[in-house]
């Protein structure tokens, strides 16, 4: 199994999202957190399993909310970098400043 790193903003963004969830209904912010952390154990496990995206960063949609992990693998220290957990519908720019 890879390790994984989650970079900052890839951090602050899971934050938002289940601060903005958890306003919306208390405890969906948890849901939506247990989710982010069951997609990065698949990931882990099965990190070659998404297409890559765009410049080389894979992205995994979550099965209940509409978020994408995004994440790029380093095949030869078996490790992924998760750089973002963002809504399907930001532009794609943004993901591509990350």
């Amino acid at each position: 199994m890879f390790k994984s790193i989650i970079l900052p903003l890839a951090k602050e963004d899971i934050r938002e999202a289940a601060k903005w969830y958890n306003k919306r209904q208390e405890g969906l912010g948890k849901r939506f957190i247990l989710e982010v952390r069951e997609k990065v154990q698949f990931i882990r496990k099965n990190p070659n399993a998404s297409n890559i995206r765009y410049d080389g960063v894979r992205t995994a949609v979550l099965n209940v909310f509409p978020f994408m992990v995004h994440y790029t693998v380093d095949e030869n220290n078996k490790i992924i970098i998760i750089s973002a957990v963002l809504h399907t519908s930001r532009m794609i720019e943004l993901w591509k400043n990350r």
